[in-house]
């Protein structure tokens, strides 16, 4: 492949890099310790990631623990769980945090399938700009030292980059779906 169409394909690759780490985000019927990537405490002056303060452990299927490396950490973690978008009420026992996951109702999952959804809509929005960028940038390429063949050849190439991830974005969006839908 040449590099001129590796530029996009890498374009293609951190798009498909995020999905999938805001799919790790959306929370099935079991614990999760991803649902935490987003949620930074102050460490010292500086935002940290959860589990960069603490040791983070899914002891039930429905549970998630953590377990600061400072005692001082305790309640900086439990306040910032509670102003995050998480929707759990942790318990703290003075050493460890515990947050204890309801069962998902139907509702809920339907609502989150949607969610997944539209994540996936937004990749395959993405790749799509991507591939129109890079078809752009081919035009442009004309009355250079590249031929029209070639131009046309390279656009070829991008569309089977594109049908080939947005394959994936489908297949990742399926996954997660059923995996939302599982009791």
């Amino acid at each position: 492949m040449n590099e001129r169409l590796q530029v996009y394909e890498d374009k293609m690759k951190k798009t498909m890099a995020n999905l999938d780490g805001d799919l790790g985000t959306i929370r099935a019927g079991r614990a999760n310790p991803n649902v935490l990537n987003k949620i930074m405490v102050d460490y010292y002056g500086a935002p940290s990631p959860i589990q960069q303060v603490a040791n983070v452990s899914v002891p039930e299927p429905r549970m998630i623990q953590i377990q600061p490396w400072e005692k001082s950490m305790l309640k900086v973690i439990e306040k910032a769980i509670q102003v995050s978008d998480l929707g759990i009420n942790p318990t703290n026992d003075g050493s460890t945090i515990r947050l204890v996951f309801p069962e998902l109702t139907e509702e809920r999952r339907k609502e989150l399938v949607k969610d997944v959804k539209k994540k996936g809509e937004a990749a395959k929005v993405a790749i799509r700009n991507i591939r129109r960028d890079g078809n752009d940038a081919f035009k442009k390429l004309k009355g250079s030292d590249i031929s029209e063949d070639e131009i046309k050849d390279m656009g070829e190439q991008l569309q089977k980059l594109t049908d080939k991830y947005i394959k994936e974005v489908d297949k990742a969006v399926e996954v997660k779906s059923k995996e939302v839908m599982t009791v």
